[in-house]
């Protein structure tokens, strides 16, 4: 029978081979063929099989076509070179002398022998899957784990002997019943030198590693859609997950996290996400460590100015692993449109945004520390260096808790974009020790947010200064009637104790409802008063007051059978088929 020199493309389908890939082997003959074409295939090849004559010396296996011997094992081996390559993972020099070694150094050389990125993707998996941050994998870790990667429990029995594989080859690869780091790798370690390699791939693909062992785009980047003029926040699960992630590295239980523990949560990045300048942008203890509001705060501005960012950190820290979700993005809400949120006159949303402007010296960097609880005393202990150009908490807005996150805005009046204007809420801040201040928040409230449906305020800042007249006229208060805004508020950071909250807590209700155009009658905002003057005075109450008005009194139309005048009281002759819509009708009126 005569072979021809060059086969037809033949395909492999997928649900005939272990891996349920399919493969297409491209033959090439010397014969028929050129180098360049060789050299074509090979670029376009994912694997490449070098067959030898079986009369040759130099044949590393035999295999023969004819009697189809180790023709299926060929391809399973090609196909497994592909799809779990050794290369990446571990380097086989020195395996030899892995058995002439003592049994406390076996481990240790193996280890040395698996590639650098190896080690740090396998050493972070074990972080992740550590749970309680404590060095060890429990049973019951290493089930989650198990289940997690290979969608099935390990037997009791099976766990054992696993373990007891480890204390045999690994000096503390065992602590306490439980899997330490070291004895992790060395079990990934035995998996690759027995060539079940694709045990290791399958852990490490799992926790979104492509084959350069480089997290995948698309797991640190899942598909999110935001349409426009709507915000992101994170989601009750998100914020579940991180106050996990919060207690586990919280060590000594006091609420915040040191240097040591908040450089202990990260070591799962690649790159330290946070700089000096958090601890100037969210809450921190006395010592000036992040507490648990701070922490959940920076991680919800990130969310609000850089979901792409979130997405990746949340991705580091494994949040779809550990929340067992599809992706990150399960972890972000998505809003309603703002103009929507407008004409419905309600909103759902949690955070709110607010630019802060002001000329140089107005005080806007005193007003974002005192959001913090800082006052002037402490502010001046802040290096240069350090400084944060966003400060981001809480406030109560009725009841309600709301974060408020505000940007100072870099004052050069010709450049601000539309970007620097986008925002729920406009804070113009201006110096009342300084005649000319007040000039700058005129001028960029005319130029920019007149015809803005964008609620503004305006805060006279440095309040425990000597007030000068303003060279800008009309003046603060008459600016503000001719424009209808509140009056400006008056605020100062140096106190003694921390500052006043209450221009925050302002500015977080008219943001929440920009259409209610709501006037405090005192200095709170909270009092019993305060929150019935707001209602009382809200377009949402005149609104309903009108319809029923409306409704009613087209209603009792139909009751008045005649109208008579006695000398100059008028009364009305009513027939009311119930005692109470007369009452009603009354207060109406």
């Amino acid at each position: 029978m005569k072979v021809p020199y060059k086969a037809e493309e033949i395909t492999i389908p997928a649900d005939v081979t272990p891996e349920r890939v399919p493969t297409h082997i491209v033959d090439y003959s010397e014969a028929e063929q050129t180098d360049e074409q060789l050299y074509q295939e090979i670029s376009k090849a994912n694997v490449i099989c070098i067959v030898y004559s079986v009369n040759n010396k130099k044949s590393i296996e035999k295999c023969s076509a004819k009697n189809l011997k180790n023709i299926s094992e060929l391809f399973y081996y090609a196909q497994k070179a592909v799809l779990h390559p050794t290369g990446p993972l571990y380097c086989p020099e020195g395996k030899e002398v892995l058995t002439v070694r003592s049994t406390e150094h076996r481990a240790d050389t193996a280890l040395s022998e698996m590639k650098a990125a190896c080690v740090r993707a396998l050493t972070r998996i074990f972080k992740v899957s550590d749970l309680d941050n404590d060095g060890i994998l429990n049973d019951n870790e290493l089930n989650f784990f198990q289940r997690t990667c290979f969608n099935t429990p390990l037997p009791p029995q099976a766990l054992e002997d696993v373990k007891n594989v480890v204390r045999k080859n690994s000096t503390d690869g065992v602590c306490e019943d439980g899997l330490t780091l070291k004895g992790f790798l060395f079990l990934h370690t035995l998996f690759i030198q027995r060539g079940r390699h694709e045990t290791t791939w399958a852990v490490l693909r799992r926790f979104g590693y492509d084959d350069d062992l480089e997290l995948h785009q698309d797991y640190l980047f899942p598909p999110l859609k935001i349409p426009p003029d709507c915000s992101t926040e994170l989601n009750h699960n998100a914020s579940l997950f991180l106050q996990g992630v919060f207690d586990k590295h919280d060590k000594d239980r006091d609420c915040a996290l040191s240097p040591e523990e908040l450089k202990d949560l990260f070591d799962v990045f690649p790159y330290m996400p946070w700089g000096p300048d958090v601890n100037n942008t969210v809450c921190t203890n006395e010592h000036g460590w992040i507490t648990y509001q701070g922490f959940l705060s920076q991680w919800t501005l990130t969310t609000c100015l850089d979901v792409q960012r979130c997405l990746e950190y949340l991705g580091y820290l494994g949040y779809s692993i550990i929340a067992e979700q599809e992706s990150q993005a399960s972890a972000i809400t998505v809003t309603r449109d703002k103009n929507l949120d407008l004409q419905k006159k309600q909103t759902q949303r949690s955070v709110f945004l607010c630019k802060v402007f002001g000329g140089p010296g107005s005080g806007k960097s005193g007003f974002l520390q005192a959001f913090l609880g800082r006052n002037l005393m402490h502010q001046k202990t802040i290096k240069e260096e350090h400084r944060s150009y966003y400060s981001i908490s809480t406030a109560h807005v009725y009841g309600q808790e709301k974060y408020l996150l505000l940007h100072e805005v870099f004052p050069d009046f010709d450049f601000l974009s539309e970007s620097d204007l986008s925002c729920d809420v406009a804070c113009l801040i201006y110096d009342v020790s300084n005649p000319c201040s007040f000039e700058y928040c005129a001028q960029i409230f005319k130029e920019y947010l007149v015809d803005s449906r964008v609620p503004c305020m305006l805060v006279a800042a440095k309040a425990d200064l000597p007030e000068v007249r303003q060279q800008f006229s009309p003046s603060p208060l008459e600016f503000c009637r001719l424009y209808r805004l509140p009056p400006p508020q008056s605020f100062t950071c140096n106190t003694a104790g921390n500052p006043s909250k209450d221009i925050f807590i302002k500015l977080a209700t008219v943001a929440t409802y920009p259409h209610a155009r709501l006037r405090c009658m005192c200095t709170c905002n909270r009092c019993t008063f305060c929150l019935c003057q707001n209602f009382l005075n809200s377009e949402l109450l005149h609104t309903v007051k009108a319809k029923l008005y409306t409704a009613i009194s087209s209603r009792f139309l139909l009751y008045l059978p005649e109208f008579h005048r006695f000398d100059t009281h008028p009364y009305i002759r009513l027939s009311v088929p119930h005692p109470s819509m007369a009452l009603i009708f009354l207060l109406l009126l």
